[in-house]
C-alpha cells in the first residue's frame, strides 16, 4: 500500500475543507453520466460527517481556445449542473460560490458554510481561472488563493493528473491528504501495476501515437494485450501492408515501431481474426466482415470499424480470456452507435471468467458498458471482482510511467507529508 496520507488521519470538526474532485461529466450543459459524481459522494459525506466544511472544485471540459489562449465562459461549461445533481440526488445543499470568475478577498457564502446553514459552496469551473493551466506565476498566484479559503486539502480527483493549479499547487501551503475514492484508485491501480499472472490487457483508441507509451509498457508487463479500434488498424497496415481507409500515414509509422517491438515478444498481441468492414460509418446495413488471413497486401479496403464477436470464439482467444487472473480495459472495440457487438463481446466473454480481477478504465469504455449491456454493467457494480475506474487517461500514465507515484498530484500529497512531518 503506497504510503500516502489519508483523510481519514485528521480531525477535520470545525475545519475549511478544500476539496479537489473530478466531476467533469458535463457536456453543453448536460451531465452524460454521473458516475465520477456518485463515486467522490462517500469522500463529501465523510467531510460532512466529520464536521468539516467542505468547498468543492473541478475542472469541466476544455473552455480554453489552444491557439487564441481566451478562455469561454458559457453555460455549457458551468457547474451548475452538478450543484444540482448533489441536491436532487443526495440531498447535499451546496452553493455557487460565485456568478463568475470570483473574487478570492470577498468569497461568497463562507460564513453560511461556517455556520452550517449550507453542506458545502462549489467554486466555478477551475478552467475558467487563467492559472489553472498556465503553469507559470499566474498559477503560483492561483493556487495560494485557493489554499487561503480552508484550512485542509483533500484531493479526490484521481482522473485529474494533470499537474494544474488546483490539482498540485494548494499542496504546498496546506495540510493535504488523499480523499477515500482518491485512495480507491490508488490501491487497485497498485494491483493492476503489480498484477496476479496471467495478465490481460485490452486497449483501445483513436489515435497511435498517443497511446505508444502504456501498449509498449503493457507489452512488455503483461502476459497477452489485445489491441482495437484504430489502434488495431494502424497495426494491420504497419505489419501485412494492408490500405485501410482512414488511416494517416502517422499512425502506421508509429505503429511500425510497435510491430517491431511485438516480434521481442512473440505470441503476447492477440490478434482479432474477423473484423468489419464498411464504407459507412453512420449505418451497418453495408457492413462486411473480413478474416485478416484472407485480406491481401496492398489492396485497399474501407473502414474498418469493429471487431466481430465471432473473433472472440475461437479456442485459443476464448482460453486466454478464461484462464487469465487480471484483466485490464481500457478499450471500445469499434465506433460507436452503429458498431458495437465488437464491445459487447468483449464485455460479455470477460464476465464469464469468474476468478479473475477486473479493472474497467475510461469513460468511453464505462459509458459503452453500461449502455449495451446495462444487466451485466449493474451486476458488475456489486461485484467485487469488477473495479471501475474514474480516469482511464490517469491509469495508461501510470503505466507508461511504471509507477503511481509518477503522477504529480500524488507526489504532491507525499510531498506535503513530509513537509509536515
Amino acid at each position: 500500500m503506497l504510503d500516502i496520507p489519508r483523510i481519514q488521519i485528521v480531525d477535520l470538526k470545525g475545519k475549511i475543507v478544500l476539496v479537489r474532485v473530478d466531476h467533469n461529466v458535463v457536456k453543453k450543459g448536460i451531465i452524460k453520466d454521473p458516475y465520477r459524481i456518485d463515486a467522490s459522494i462517500e469522500t463529501i459525506n465523510y467531510i460532512i460527517k466529520q464536521g468539516g466544511k467542505p468547498i468543492l472544485m473541478t475542472h469541466v471540459g476544455r473552455p480554453r481556445d489552444k491557439k487564441t489562449g481566451e478562455i469561454n465562459v458559457s453555460e455549457n461549461t458551468s457547474i451548475i449542473p452538478i450543484v444540482e445533481y448533489l441536491k436532487n440526488h443526495f440531498n447535499l445543499n451546496f452553493k455557487i460560490a460565485f456568478d463568475n470568475i470570483p473574487d478570492f478577498s470577498k468569497p461568497n457564502y463562507i460564513k453560511e458554510l461556517k455556520s452550517g446553514a449550507i453542506d458545502g459552496v462549489y467554486l466555478p469551473n477551475t478552467r475558467w481561472f487563467a492559472g489553472e493551466e498556465s503553469k507559470d506565476e499566474q498559477t503560483k498566484k492561483l493556487g495560494k488563493e485557493l489554499a487561503n479559503l480552508a484550512d485542509i486539502f483533500v484531493n479526490d480527483a484521481f482522473g485529474s493528473w494533470q499537474p494544474h493549479a488546483s490539482t498540485v499547487e494548494p499542496a504546498e501551503y496546506l495540510p493535504s491528504f488523499a480523499g477515500i475514492l482518491m485512495q480507491k484508485e490508488i490501491d487497485n491501480l497498485t494491483r493492476v501495476l503489480s498484477p496476479q499472472k496471467p495478465f490481460l490487457a485490452v486497449v483501445a483508441g483513436s489515435k497511435f501515437d498517443t497511446k505508444i507509451g502504456p501498449l509498449t509498457a503493457l507489452l512488455k508487463s503483461a502476459d497477452h494485450l489485445l489491441v482495437g479500434g484504430v489502434l488495431y488498424n494502424a497495426y494491420l497496415c504497419a505489419k501485412y501492408g494492408f490500405i485501410i481507409k482512414g488511416i494517416d500515414k502517422e499512425d502506421i509509422l508509429s505503429a511500425k515501431k510497435f510491430v517491431e517491438l511485438t516480434e521481442e515478444y512473440p505470441g503476447k498481441l492477440i490478434e482479432i481474426p474477423f473484423i468489419v468492414e464498411s464504407d459507412n460509418l453512420d449505418s451497418s446495413e453495408n457492413k462486411k466482415i473480413l478474416n485478416i488471413e484472407q485480406m491481401t497486401k496492398g489492396e485497399e479496403y474501407n473502414y474498418i470499424l469493429d471487431a466481430d464477436p465471432r473473433s472472440f470464439e475461437s479456442d485459443k482467444i476464448n482460453n486466454i480470456f478464461m484462464e487469465t487472473k487480471t484483466i485490464f480495459v481500457n478499450a471500445v472495440m469499434g465506433l460507436t452507435p452503429y458498431f458495437a457487438e465488437g464491445t459487447s463481446a468483449l464485455d460479455t466473454i470477460i464476465s464469464k471468467n469468474r476468478k479473475s480481477e477486473k479493472f474497467f478504465g475510461g469513460g468511453d469504455t464505462l459509458q459503452e458498458f453500461k449502455t449495451l449491456l446495462p444487466d451485466l454493467y449493474n451486476k458488475a457494480l456489486n461485484d467485487d471482482s469488477y473495479y471501475f475506474f474514474t480516469g482511464g487517461g490517469t491509469i495508461l500514465k501510470a503505466i507508461n510511467e511504471g509507477k503511481v507515484t509518477g503522477l504529480k498530484p500524488v507526489q504532491a500529497l507525499i510531498n506535503n507529508k513530509k513537509r509536515m512531518v
